[in-house]
């Protein structure tokens, strides 16, 4: 009954959450003199209206589900993996290069650059817990500074090296994949794909991961009680480096499926301003970590965004009003984190 209890909360929380963003959003609406009801109508159109509108919301909602599903996995380990988008980043741009230059058929193309993007995504996240494990270097601090040099990086890949020379653009970027290699659409004239689908399943199998495995179980106590988990033989160290190369290899195949999905080729910024990692971030934070929570809170701030291009569109209220929302998000979050921490605080002593 209390693990029921436990995923009905968990799916709830982020619905609970966007209505008080949605009640804030209302107060926004009116002090810049628009039309709530009708706004409001107008920002469901733009996510839910139609079939192509919903497909839009599901395919921006694609990389925020797996960057959430990795912050997830790495956040019940009791680690602070920050550093999503410059493993997102590196995961594109491996993925981009892999599909571009490997020789062979277009399938095998297509699962190497998925693969070398969750290798790059990986690698780069389970460098910051190395450099914890190693030499005690704060996480936090790392993965957010190791966002600012994957993005460098990759910015002056495709600026110089293998920027493509080709056309008249004079954008950042590499060549367009081969159509052979792109992910296929799932349905004719729209844009969700089938990395829609291999999020699904990663959501899934997460899921099932942490709730009926050994491992799962292992995460679970060291994020829980890190004391109790080293008495049982659980290594810190050890499960450091494995959940944040599978928290990281998460942030990689999102940036992968982006380039073979969407992009169809690595941009520099196409990624980072959409700000899919913070997405994911506050998708995982919505849900208290929970897998199946993350992807129902990923596709909730997916369709407040696609909303709110839909409601800017087609009436006068600026798209800022989106951003309050999702600012009321973070607020809500962290109340909620504040309020379990002075909790348990109050239950040590």
């Amino acid at each position: 009954m209390d693990k029921r209890v436990s995923f009905i909360r968990s799916l709830l929380q982020p619905l609970l959450a966007v209505i008080v963003g949605l009640a804030a959003g209302a107060v926004a609406i009116a002090v810049v003199g628009g039309s709530v009801l009708e706004t409001y109508a107008e920002m469901w159109k733009g996510a839910f209206g139609s079939f192509y509108f919903f497909t839009n919301t599901l395919s921006r909602a694609t990389p925020i589900i797996l960057i959430g599903l990795g912050v997830a996995l790495a956040f019940r380990a009791g680690f602070f993996n920050m550093g999503s988008e410059g493993q997102m980043v590196l995961g594109a741009l491996s993925a981009a290069i892999t599909a571009l230059y490997l020789p062979g058929p277009a399938w095998l193309k297509l699962v190497a650059a998925l693969v070398a993007g969750i290798i790059s995504g990986g690698i780069w996240s389970a460098f910051a817990g190395w450099l914890d494990a190693k030499y005690r270097m704060n996480l936090l601090i790392t993965t957010l500074l190791l966002n600012y040099i994957a993005t460098l990086f990759a910015g002056y890949i495709v600026s110089y090296p293998l920027k493509d020379r080709t056309g008249s653009a004079a954008m950042a970027q590499t060549m367009m994949i081969d159509k052979s290699v792109w992910l296929p659409k799932l349905f004719k004239g729209m844009s969700l794909h089938g990395g829609f689908l291999i999020a699904a399943v990663c959501a899934i199998l997460l899921f099932l991961f942490m709730r009926y495995t050994l491992k799962g179980y292992e995460i679970r106590m060291l994020g829980g009680n890190p004391l109790f988990a080293s008495y049982g033989g659980v290594q810190r160290g050890k499960m450091m480096l494995l959940s944040m190369f599978a928290s990281g290899g998460f942030a990689g195949l999102a940036g992968s499926i982006e380039v073979l999905g969407t992009q169809y080729r690595y941009l520099d910024g196409a990624l980072t301003t959409p700000g899919y990692a913070w997405s994911g971030i506050m998708a995982t934070l919505l849900a208290g970590s929970h897998p199946l929570g993350t992807a129902v809170a990923a596709i909730l701030l997916a369709a407040l965004q696609t909303g709110g291009m839909g409601m800017e569109r087609n009436t006068e209220v600026p798209l800022e009003v989106s951003s309050i929302i999702q600012a009321v998000l973070i607020l809500f979050v962290s109340a909620k984190i504040t309020y379990s921490f002075i909790k348990r605080r109050k239950a040590r002593s």
